[in-house]
């Protein structure tokens, strides 16, 4: 039996570019919701607004993105402008003394985000070879959530340090982003574009069109309605920290939370990689929905922190268990010089869906209370069930 093949030293630096980034962004995410409503005196339901419309706006731009990055037959150009205009509006959220300057920010956050990542995820794939690309996707994945786990604890210990000035402390959120640009500038090397006689035509004018989207395959098509219904049923990450708070966390101690969610995301994200390539995919995929629909339940019922991190902690898990697994699905479905369309409406579809989740979260949560917001998330969770089924006739 030949050996099998090592993931390319190019996704351990694309890692440890995401690392840092989400260091950086994490930071910033774990105290803003609490921010915005405790500093700024902003409504919860505004929160989910805010919360959804980045998303949405990153989700657009991906699929531009992704597209372009098809016309272009290179993917590192894009990812790098999108990571530097995520590095560049880092220093609005310390200075901002309204709602409306966060959404700014966010928004050009956001759209960083959505530049970078169809290509940045085509990228892997094209970095990888196939026997290995569960296991690529899910060491990116876990590495990413690394820096989703330093980023509060950071956040934790200079809270500790400021004494709870919010606004120094989110000012060092500059330092990782500024060097996560630098790691992908020095150390990612793209590969050459194929050179077969596919490669030898003309690249498509627009590659967003009827035809090519004709070539996407049935399994993507399905692929891409589960991911959607899995998204509607998993609202920000926002609310969890807003839990914490409503369960009588003080601000400081609130990035704990994310801390505890992320542990668990980041470790089983590389081990789900590596079943992914293994075994059965809509098993794995069926595991990551009853272990969502856990965590709404524990989550809407917690009366302590303590039971508030356990909720946490199987959120994270779930996200262990789906994400990695969702890009590897796109890639092996998605042909590859269209994978960076692909991928696009990959996250055109899940970013609507967010879009979609939050502004109903936002809005339950003001109404009903916290339990309600969860107990939505979990009803939906087992809407989702049927395209499971459906993908697991055509996996």
């Amino acid at each position: 039996m030949s050996p099998r093949p090592r993931i390319p030293a190019a996704i351990w630096a694309l890692g440890g570019v995401s690392l840092l980034m989400d260091t950086s962004s994490e930071l910033i995410h774990s105290l803003l919701p609490v921010f915005l409503v405790v500093t700024l005196g902003t409504s919860v339901a505004l929160v989910g607004v805010i919360e959804g419309i980045a998303e949405a706006t990153a989700a657009v731009a991906k699929v531009f993105s992704g597209v372009l990055s098809d016309r272009l037959r290179r993917r590192k150009g894009l990812t790098v402008l999108g990571y530097g205009l995520a590095a560049a509006v880092k220093p609005l959220f310390p200075l901002a003394n309204s709602a409306t300057t966060v959404l700014v920010a966010r928004f050009l956050d956001r759209v960083g985000k959505g530049i970078r990542g169809a290509p940045r995820d085509a990228l892997v794939a094209d970095l990888t070879p196939p026997a290995v690309r569960g296991a690529a996707y899910g060491l990116r994945q876990a590495l990413d959530t690394v820096g989703a786990i330093a980023g509060p604890v950071l956040a934790l210990l200079l809270m500790a340090w400021f004494a709870g000035d919010v606004r120094t402390v989110l000012s060092f959120a500059v330092v990782p982003a500024v060097l996560a640009v630098l790691v992908l500038v020095l150390l990612v090397r793209e590969p050459e574009p194929e050179r077969g006689p596919a490669a030898q035509e003309p690249p498509a004018p627009w590659p967003l069109r009827r035809a090519a989207l004709r070539r996407l395959p049935r399994l993507y098509w399905t692929v891409l309605g589960l991911a959607g219904l899995l998204t509607l049923a998993r609202f920000s990450e926002a609310f969890l920290v807003l839990r914490a708070e409503n369960l009588g966390l003080p601000m400081s101690r609130a990035p704990l939370v994310m801390v505890v969610m992320n542990l668990a995301y980041a470790a089983s994200a590389y081990p789900a990689g590596l079943l992914a390539d293994r075994r059965s995919r809509p098993r794995l995929m069926a595991a990551g929905l009853l272990v969502l629909i856990a965590a709404d339940l524990v989550l809407a019922g917690a009366t302590s922190p303590a039971m508030l991190m356990g909720g946490a902690a199987l959120w994270g898990l779930h996200m262990g268990l789906t994400q990695g697994l969702l890009a590897t699905l796109i890639a092996d479905a998605a042909p590859m010089d269209l994978r960076g369309t692909a991928f696009g409406l990959f996250h055109l579809a899940t970013g609507g869906a967010t879009f979609l989740a939050s502004a109903l979260a936002g809005a339950l949560w003001s109404l009903f209370g916290a339990p309600a917001t969860f107990l939505a998330g979990a009803i939906l969770t087992v809407l989702a069930l049927p395209g499971l089924f459906r993908f697991a006739r055509h996996a």
